[in-house]
């Protein structure tokens, strides 16, 4: 997909905040170190739309962009950042919850995780929840260009294998550096939303 417009059009926290229309969305959501923004910026092919921070747990709203004028691509806040209050982290629970199982324009969530890593178990309690909701058929395995290739296939391996995902369903190797898997990521938000 060739990405001709993306700007950010809303940042929420309940919904009356959401964007009016049918306009479908895929979400994106990780763990606050798992280098979200920088997927964001990399497959939109921009610099500075996602703001990237050296400090996790940056983004505790959900942000809309708005791609070509025909959806939205949705940033959820991150999880399991041990700095941020129970508090904080009990809100930003509540906030996805209502999101997730509230919103009809969603297509579908995707979870982000680190390829150098198995999965740990807030990754696994977050895929539960997609799963539950009817989503999480696409896996983005960020970091791809911090392991070999001779050792990429064993990575993805681990990760369907620990998230218990279906066979059908999609993990796609990420590299924000490289720039590597960007098609392989709208070949399946597209399939996703019916978008040529």
């Amino acid at each position: 997909m060739k990405i001709k417009t993306a700007e950010i059009v809303m940042s929420a926290v309940a919904p009356k905040q959401y964007p009016e229309g049918l306009m479908p969305e895929i979400a994106l959501v990780g763990r606050s170190n798992v280098g979200k923004s920088s997927a964001i910026n990399t497959i939109l092919g921009r610099k500075k739309l996602a703001r990237t921070s050296q400090n996790p747990g940056k983004t505790r709203t959900i942000n809309f962009y708005l791609i070509n004028e025909e959806f939205h691509l949705v940033d959820l806040p991150g999880y399991g950042y041990a700095k941020v209050s129970k508090t904080s982290r009990a809100e930003w629970g509540k906030m996805m919850e209502t999101y997730l199982s509230t919103r009809e324009n969603l297509r579908e969530v995707v979870l982000l995780v680190d390829i150098r890593h198995e999965p740990s178990n807030n990754d696994v309690l977050m895929y539960e929840w997609l799963r539950h909701f009817g989503y999480g058929t696409i896996v983005m395995a960020t970091k791809k260009d911090k392991i070999s290739k001779s050792k990429l296939q064993k990575h993805v391996n681990i990760i369907r294998t620990k998230l218990k995902m279906n066979v059908e369903d999609v993990v796609v190797p990420l590299s924000a550096l490289k720039k590597e898997g960007i098609e392989k990521v709208w070949e399946a938000f597209t399939k996703k939303m019916d978008l040529e």
